[in-house]
């Protein structure tokens, strides 16, 4: 019987590249969709890289809230990179296949990215709560030490977690069949493809999950809990106008990353709702990067300022 086994294990075809299906399914919107995908993809690269500019460039930006805000911008400029170019040209010239390698790669930048802005976003909320919550205190506790540690832990937390991840990854053997119903590469859909025995690194996977979105959801929630309650006991409209006002970009942005990255990975996966899941992770990877910089940059009295300057 085991001897049966090996041989089929033998005589299976390991292969060497997948297709990304993507929205293959809609052949006639392929240049529509290529054209909305290259104005997105051209609105985030100068929306964050302007970000970033105006963060270095500006004297009036060099505090932490702003040095924070340079690094999501050069987050979701990365971010971006990953998924769009190749999409972009897949959509162009009908070509979906990606090397096994080249799926792993992107798989390993896409979660490295991911795991840290949920990272990099509990650490803008920290920041956002002391300066609300302590305001006293706050020039003293959120100095240059104390902000550059959570910068450089949360990139470092980030691509370390994932590091994990892809050298159990790299144990997994794929005899096909090789379509992923997907227009990047996923955890999911690339263990699905699996012929080898997925039982540890679905474990680890769990594990790792936990320590990578609940964590920094639950400190970030935590922040905003504290921010409100502060908020709601100023004794003045202005007061409280004026107190919301420095958390609520960072808000908005929390709630739509969060809010369809949960949705991404909470739907049933069924083939039902297969389309209705590329459709919220074309959210959270795509749309999010891009709204970021406009979220930021017309509710931010001072990142306008610094723009005129750079106009004018």
């Amino acid at each position: 019987m085991h001897l049966i086994e090996k041989a089929e294990e033998d005589n299976r075809t390991v292969i060497t590249e997948f297709i990304l299906l993507g929205f293959g399914n809609l052949p006639e919107l392929q240049i529509l969709l290529f054209l909305v995908f290259l104005v997105i993809y051209t609105v985030t690269m100068f929306g964050n890289v302007l970000i970033i500019v105006l963060v270095v460039a500006d004297q009036h930006l060099h505090t932490p809230m702003y040095f924070f805000l340079g690094n999501l911008s050069c987050l979701e400029t990365c971010y971006t990179s990953t998924i769009l170019p190749r999409m972009l040209a897949s959509l162009l010239t009908g070509d979906r296949t990606i090397s096994v390698s080249g799926c792993f790669a992107q798989f390993y930048c896409f979660c490295s990215l991911a795991a840290t802005e949920c990272y990099l976003l509990a650490a803008m909320s920290y920041d956002r709560y002391l300066a609300i919550c302590k305001p006293l205190r706050y020039a003293a506790m959120m100095n240059g030490r104390l902000f550059l540690q959570l910068v450089a832990g949360s990139w470092m937390s980030g691509f370390l977690i994932c590091v994990i991840m892809m050298c159990f990854m790299s144990q997994l053997t794929f005899c096909g069949p090789n379509e992923i119903d997907h227009f990047f590469c996923d955890f999911s859909p690339m263990l699905k493809l699996s012929c080898s025995d997925s039982s540890m690194i679905t474990l680890v996977s769990f594990i790792l999950a936990f320590l990578d979105l609940p964590c920094p959801f639950l400190l970030t929630v935590t922040s905003y809990v504290c921010i409100i309650a502060t908020i709601l006991r100023i004794p003045s409209t202005t007061g409280r106008q004026k107190a919301f006002s420095t958390c609520s970009s960072h808000l908005i942005v929390v709630t739509l990353f969060y809010g369809t990255i949960m949705i991404v990975y909470m739907i049933p996966k069924s083939s039902n709702l297969r389309a209705l899941n590329k459709v919220f992770s074309v959210f959270y990877t795509v749309l999010t990067p891009m709204l970021n910089p406009l979220i930021y940059s017309l509710r931010n009295k001072e990142v306008k300022e610094a723009l005129r300057k750079v106009i004018s």
